[in-house]
């Protein structure tokens, strides 16, 4: 079985983040960069059980600058067998889905594998945007996903619930919490990783449909004020006055 699984850089959720230009650009001065973790920790170790079980091939493709090549030899290391990195900026989520479907379309997978969405904009749109792009169906918020004689047979999150679905090969999921356990890279795959293959392509031709004109940091917390339980006056009064709920 031959898997995809697009993996994403992000920023570190510790990172102080800035925005500079008049806030129309995200300033990467200081941020620690990762591998987006709904990619690492299930996408990617979901493809490498089923690898393990059942043979294969694990490829990750990357959208991005050579600046990223440490986080795509962390996928190597974690036990993908090879990467591939598209040589260009990723700005715009439908650029980055053609991308990943135009090299897909050459390789014939059987299974795409992405993080249900990204840590930085959380948009949802990768995935489902490849499954279009490649007419193939897709299922996302997937927490269990196992494959038989090539049908998978998908646990998924709804709303108030779980549904449990069937579909046939190939086919484009969306990986979240419970599809795997994360895993660590060991000392034999780091060093293996130096050594597999990582292959860089030129960019396919696509137009990006959307822009970011400018990012606005969120406000603060407003000061929490606290009222004794005997206090019922004063409560009613701030609710009255301040907060004007009432």
């Amino acid at each position: 079985m031959k898997i995809l699984v697009p993996i994403a850089k992000v920023p570190d959720t510790t990172s102080k983040i800035a925005f500079v230009d008049n806030n129309t650009k995200f300033s990467p001065d200081g941020v620690t960069f990762i591998m987006n973790p709904t990619d690492e920790w299930y996408a990617l170790v979901r493809a490498i059980e089923l690898k393990e079980k059942q043979g294969g091939e694990v490829v990750v493709i990357h959208v991005g600058l050579a600046d990223s090549e440490q986080i795509i030899r962390k996928a190597l290391a974690i036990g993908a067998d090879k990467a591939v990195r598209v040589d260009a900026d990723p700005t715009d989520a439908y650029f980055v889905a053609a991308q990943i479907a135009a090299h897909a379309k050459t390789e014939n997978y059987d299974l795409i594998i992405a993080g249900k969405e990204t840590i930085d904009y959380n948009s949802y749109e990768v995935g489902g945007m490849v499954a279009e792009l490649l007419d193939l169906p897709c299922v996302a918020l997937v927490q269990k996903l196992d494959i038989e004689n090539g049908v998978a047979t998908i646990k998924r999150e709804i709303e108030g619930g779980t549904e449990t679905v069937e579909a046939k090969l190939p086919l484009v999921i969306c990986a979240q919490k419970e599809l795997a356990e994360a895993r660590i890279p060991n000392m034999k795959g780091i060093m293996g990783a130096r050594t597999k293959p990582l292959a860089v392509v030129p960019a396919d031709a696509t137009e990006k449909l959307t822009a970011i004109t400018s990012y606005a940091v969120p406000e603060k917390a407003k000061e929490c004020k606290y009222v004794s339980p005997d206090n019922v006056a004063e409560l009613i009064r701030l609710l009255h006055e301040e907060a004007k709920v009432i």
